[in-house]
């Protein structure tokens, strides 16, 4: 495959970009792979961020009801007309996803989907949190990132991987590394292996809390991962000593504690306690 995906991209005159992090996987068994642990059926509506020139796209479409797919690059638009030719439960929107609204995105799909991606290792974050945070259909994520990255969404707390975008993941769902791919299966090459994470969302995981006092909190506790987290709560909610510690000895949390070592849970709590003090 990897000789036909140059074949292809030759005779359309597409070189690619190292801008838009263009690393293609092309075994074919590893994208079938993709496909299986991500779960997708036939009654499934699937979002593809990233079709590049399409082999997962096309894996996508033999299993799935519907695929829509963002590309950002256009030069591939022929590309991926030959390679999905003979799908018609496909259409590719060639947009760039970060400049687009998650709940017009979302009103377009017309209900629950998945999202599976071979994400631009430069864009993962944002990616990610922004469906973390505003998606309210998105069932699950299935997404090939870099190795590092896939530590840290699937990290326990007090790790060294463990950090903000873990419990922002924990408020929603539950992140696991499915499997890892080496950097050999790309064409070109990149300098790093990757791996693919799934993240199931849990609808209403924690209802009833106030997710973005809860956020607040997450920042201010990873703010500065080497300081005790009551000095973080001090600096970053602009608390006084007194109710940062009241703060923390009300939800539980001890005094010595740091922000990498609480869960999601701890933070819910500490931002109901944080919340207490502050109305006084």
């Amino acid at each position: 495959m990897e000789n036909s995906l140059k074949t292809l991209l030759a005779k359309n005159n597409v070189a690619l970009k190292k801008a838009y992090g263009q690393n293609f996987l092309t075994d074919e068994n590893l994208l079938a792979k993709i496909v299986e642990k991500a779960g997708i059926g036939s009654g499934d509506t699937v979002l593809e961020i990233g079709c590049g020139a399409g082999a997962l796209t096309k894996e996508l479409a033999k299993k799935a009801k519907t695929v829509i797919g963002y590309e950002i690059d256009k030069r591939l638009e022929p590309v991926l007309s030959e390679t999905l030719a003979e799908f018609s439960n496909v259409r590719i929107i060639y947009k760039d996803i970060m400049r687009e609204k998650i709940a017009d995105v979302e009103k377009m799909l017309g209900g629950e989907y998945k999202l599976v991606a071979n994400l631009p290792y430069y864009i993962t974050t944002p990616i990610v949190m922004n469906f973390i945070e505003n998606s309210s259909l998105l069932t699950s994520m299935s997404i090939m990132v870099q190795e590092e990255v896939a530590d840290r969404f699937a990290a326990n707390p007090a790790s060294s991987d463990y950090g903000a975008i873990t419990v922002a993941i924990n408020l929603r769902g539950t992140a696991k590394t499915v499997f890892k791919v080496p950097r050999e299966k790309f064409t070109p090459v990149p300098n790093v292996d990757s791996a693919v994470v799934k993240i199931d969302m849990e609808k209403d995981k924690f209802r009833g809390a106030d997710l973005n006092a809860v956020r607040d909190c997450v920042r201010a506790g990873f703010s500065s991962r080497r300081k005790m987290l009551v000095n973080n709560l001090i600096n970053g909610l602009k608390l006084t000593r007194g109710q940062a510690e009241t703060a923390l000895t009300a939800a539980g949390i001890s005094l010595t504690a740091r922000g990498e070592t609480l869960s999601a849970e701890d933070y819910i709590r500490l931002s109901d306690s944080v919340k207490q003090v502050k109305n006084g």
